[in-house]
């Protein structure tokens, strides 16, 4: 799991769909777009569509300037997470996992809820992210 902070909480998502890390950078606003939409960024010669992940989960408007951007992989299609503070890559077991049943609130973007020693860890659904933000 890479791990990262967003305010308070720390979330999780699988390393398997993280393709890079980098820092936060200006992104050029998309007119229509969902408040949560930071916008699209150039990186390298590929367009890509950020996020920002604390917008997204607390349904208000994007504010960030800064923090790090997690580069996210479903199938062909490249998302930007936008987050606080990238943190490390831990392991957790299945035993430190507890499912949850969708609560609509998320849109099914929370998978389960893990614990690391006595810090709990939001683990969240990459793929559904981006299939909810390329919609």
């Amino acid at each position: 799991m890479v791990l990262f902070r967003l305010a308070d909480r720390i979330y999780g998502i699988d390393l398997e769909h993280v393709r890079e890390i980098v820092p936060f950078r200006r992104a050029t606003r998309l007119p229509g777009a969902p408040e949560f939409v930071c916008g699209l960024i150039n990186l390298r010669g590929t367009v890509i569509t950020v996020i920002d992940l604390g917008a997204r989960l607390d349904g208000g408007p994007s504010v960030r300037t800064g923090g790090s951007v997690i580069l996210v992989e479903h199938g062909a299609k490249l998302v930007g997470l936008a987050v606080d503070e990238a943190l490390e890559v831990q392991h957790l077991s299945d035993d430190d996992v507890d499912a949850t049943p969708s609560d609509g609130e998320s849109g099914g973007a929370v998978r389960g809820v893990g614990r690391l020693g006595d810090t709990v860890v939001i683990l969240l659904d990459a793929g559904e992210i981006v299939r909810q933000v390329l919609l």
